[in-house]
């Protein structure tokens, strides 16, 4: 240590003293003052989990804080070896209580803060990803616990709807698409509206050649008339569905008498 690091932490060692001992609350200001790159320090190791970087500071701060406050000049520990733990507290605490985007039960919150540093520990000894039952073993919980402390810890950043996801597209472009239903229950209408005007024959034919998907042959046949009667019976019976239909302004008139010309 240089001569004047020395001349640094000893005018450190007397404020936190005139503090503690005189009630010296300027002396208490200045150290706090010239103690901020400890929490700076800590901050940054947090900085890159999503929450903003002033916000990590002032938690730690509070931290900073405590620690002067709680700190014993006569035990002979170094300052920062016990404020490195309280503002680490407080920032982990920040994240607790302000960083999930969907609340979850603080005991699961706590458990994910636990496996995230066994899961940091086992993958330095590994080498590689622990797997699910190796994390479970180590940190002493079930496997169950260590899926469903998984599961809530993606409840802890959302994302933007309005986030890009490539030139033309955004996040909200993949939650929803068009109901193919809707358009078949206004088809279901419309198409009941054309029917309730027909005759049970003519209902018939129309079911055997459009539900069931028989020909004109095959219909004839089991109905024991002419191919050419069911032509004009189809014809005449669409026709009927399509005035009807008209005269409620629907939409598929012009296909009705489409099919009813063919």
């Amino acid at each position: 240590m240089s001569h004047q690091e020395s001349r640094s932490r000893m005018s450190e060692d007397e404020l936190l003293i005139r503090f503690h001992r005189d009630g010296d609350y300027a002396a208490r200001a200045r150290f706090i003052e010239h103690a901020m790159p400890l929490v700076h320090h800590v901050a940054r190791r947090y900085a890159a989990r999503g929450e903003n970087y002033d916000d990590l500071v002032q938690a730690g701060s509070i931290g900073l804080v405590k620690a002067v406050d709680r700190f014993d000049v006569d035990r002979g520990v170094r300052f920062a070896t016990f404020a490195i733990p309280n503002i680490t507290g407080e920032i982990r605490r920040h994240f607790r209580d302000h960083g999930w985007s969907v609340r979850v039960p603080r005991d699961l919150q706590e458990r994910d803060a636990m496996l995230s540093k066994v899961r940091e520990r086992l993958t330095r000894e590994l080498q590689r990803t622990p797997s699910v039952p190796e994390l479970a073993d180590a940190a002493d919980v079930t496997v169950e616990q260590v899926l469903e402390s998984m599961a809530a810890a993606r409840n802890y950043t959302a994302v933007s709807l309005d986030a890009p996801i490539d030139e033309e597209r955004s996040e909200l472009d993949l939650l929803g698409s068009q109901d193919a239903g809707f358009e078949q229950v206004e088809r279901r209408l419309v198409l009941h509206t054309g029917m309730a005007g027909l005759q049970q024959r003519e209902r018939k034919l129309l079911h055997l050649r459009f539900a069931e998907g028989l020909t004109q042959s095959e219909i004839a046949g089991q109905l024991g008339i002419s191919q050419m009667h069911v032509s004009r019976l189809l014809r005449a019976a669409l026709q009927h569905m399509a005035e009807r239909i008209d005269a409620a302004d629907a939409d598929v008139t012009p296909r009705l008498r489409q099919v009813a010309a063919s």
